[in-house]
């Protein structure tokens, strides 16, 4: 093997029953190098991450594993051992613990001891040491729970360097970024291949890889389609690779055709209920025509999701301001009175507020709607279960069947899921917020059809996303929002980027209402 190759992956298989995930992957990866993973959700790139951090031991894949010149054998309950050998991985879920200082964190179950005491002294030390080299901008002493998901992704980081990891694992850790909390983290990285550790960067912003990665492997169904230098790679043909087909258009346009006016916000201030001095609306209408997609972009913190939640009736306490549905007023309290009135809503935490994960899919598909098979003290499962069965199949969802659970499921089938709960309420108004977060290229052009094929029987569908050019694709209208208002409605014909970061940052000389 070539010394400059640190880790050579050789036609690994491994299989569940019924299904083989990894099926004779082989891959090189050069020693300081970015080196990107991309795939559809069940392609298998969790899989072989979870065989190089230990999670599944050798024994339970075939192939071999050829790590920093020698076999890799990784034995049962081996993801300690994979750290010892300088292999760690940062999750998409971080895993620090919130009452923690930063320090306390980083050496969490290693605290340097003396006199079989605790050295706090080396602790906070040798956790600014590594901070400094790594340029971590972050205080060893600062208590996790107040910092913001960029800084926590730099401790976990900065947990991982601590043992010296050679290969370091990314699995999508811009997901809940912001832009300016990405550009800190490609700096980061930047930084550690400078210093000659091997990132492998997990993403499905695709147009991430061009911006930080050396080369890209593609997997597809468990089979790794090739390897290329991410400088002859295109975006292209980047998503030809991955779904196996030529995919003309990111966003399809449908045919749609919005009608009337039928949801008017008018003015709304709101407060958050737990700190009534603390206003998250500050002045928001805007109004939604029939059968239309209407974007909503902004900045994170501008207020997108309290917006929605709080028309949803489950955060902020609405001080002033109208809410009005074919012309009449609205007066919700909370989700039930959402959904009786017609809108039902998609949430931006699909595992913390859209599922409950240990649950079947069944269960959650018709979890908001027990009152449509309740009967005299029971529920009619037969109903339940034709009910459920009808929009797992509209949508598409692909499981073994409706009982499965749908922590099994990738993250598009969840997402699926999630909107066929709500679309069993046979909603007016179907509230979006960023639906295709976290999920592949592929899961995201069905939901963008499926977007449309609602939209053409006229539900009105409203659609946060913090990609701009996923608002763009799809919209009819684009809402901004700077500092809990509403800054200016756009048609798509005259929105941009840049007219849309302009009112996003408040430095568009025309801020004029809607």
């Amino acid at each position: 093997m070539s010394e400059d190759i640190i880790l050579d992956i050789r036609n690994v298989t491994k299989k569940f029953p019924g299904v083989t995930a990894l099926d004779n992957v082989s891959i090189q990866i050069r020693r300081g190098e970015i080196h990107g993973l991309c795939g559809e959700n069940g392609a298998g790139k969790s899989t072989l991450m979870k065989i190089l951090s230990g999670v599944y031991p050798h024994g339970e894949y075939d192939g071999t594993i050829i790590y920093d010149g020698k076999e890799l054998k990784l034995g049962v309950g081996s993801i300690r051992q994979a750290r010892d050998e300088g292999i760690a991985i940062v999750y998409q879920e971080l895993t620090l613990v919130p009452n923690m200082t930063v320090g306390e964190n980083v050496f969490l179950g290693k605290e340097p001891l003396e006199n079989g005491a605790i050295n706090w002294s080396k602790l906070y030390a040798d956790t600014r040491d590594i901070l400094a080299k790594y340029r971590l901008d972050v205080s060893p002493q600062a208590v996790v729970k107040y910092l913001g998901v960029g800084k926590m992704q730099m401790v976990e980081i900065a947990k991982a360097l601590s043992e010296d990891a050679k290969i370091l694992i990314l699995d999508e850790p811009t997901s809940a970024l912001t832009e300016s909390e990405i550009d800190k983290l490609m700096a980061i990285l930047e930084n550690l291949r400078g210093h000659g550790v091997t990132c492998i960067y997990i993403t499905h912003k695709l147009e991430e890889f061009f911006r930080i990665t050396d080369s890209v492997t593609v997997l597809r169904d468990g089979k790794t389609v090739t390897t290329q230098p991410t400088s002859q790679l295109t975006l292209e043909k980047l998503v030809n690779y991955m779904v196996g087909r030529e995919m003309r258009e990111r966003f399809p346009r449908g045919n749609r055709h919005p009608g009337e006016v039928i949801f008017e916000v008018n003015d709304l201030h709101a407060v958050d209920p737990n700190e009534t001095s603390h206003k998250v609306l500050n002045g928001v209408s805007f109004n939604l025509r029939r059968g239309e997609i209407l974007g909503i972009a902004g900045l994170m913190g501008s207020g997108r999701t309290e917006l929605v939640t709080t028309i949803f009736g489950e955060y902020g306490k609405i001080t002033s301001g109208s809410i009005r549905l074919e012309g009449r007023q609205l007066n919700i309290h909370n989700a039930r009175d959402a959904m009786r009135y017609g809108i039902s809503l998609v949430p931006e935490d699909r595992k913390g507020q859209g599922l409950v994960l240990i649950q079947s899919i069944l269960k959650n598909i018709s979890l908001a709607n027990l009152d449509q098979f309740s009967g005299f003290m029971r529920i009619d499962a037969d109903a339940e279960l034709v009910a459920a069965t009808q929009q797992a199949r509209s949508l598409a969802v692909k499981a073994p069947n409706l009982q499965a659970r749908v922590d099994s499921l990738s993250g598009g089938n969840q997402q699926k899921v999630v909107i066929a709960k709500w679309l069993l309420s046979d909603p007016k108004i179907l509230i979006m917020d960023d639906p295709t977060r976290g999920i592949d290229v592929g899961a995201k052009y069905e939901i963008y059809k499926l977007m449309n094929e609602l939209a053409e029987r006229g539900v009105s569908i409203i659609m946060i996303s913090s990609e701009l050019e996923e608002v763009l694709g799809m919209s009819d209208r684009i809402m901004v929002m700077h500092e809990g208002r509403s800054t200016r409605t756009l048609n798509i014909a005259e929105a941009t980027q840049e007219h849309i970061m302009a009112l996003a940052t408040g430095i568009a000389d025309e801020l004029t209402p809607i």
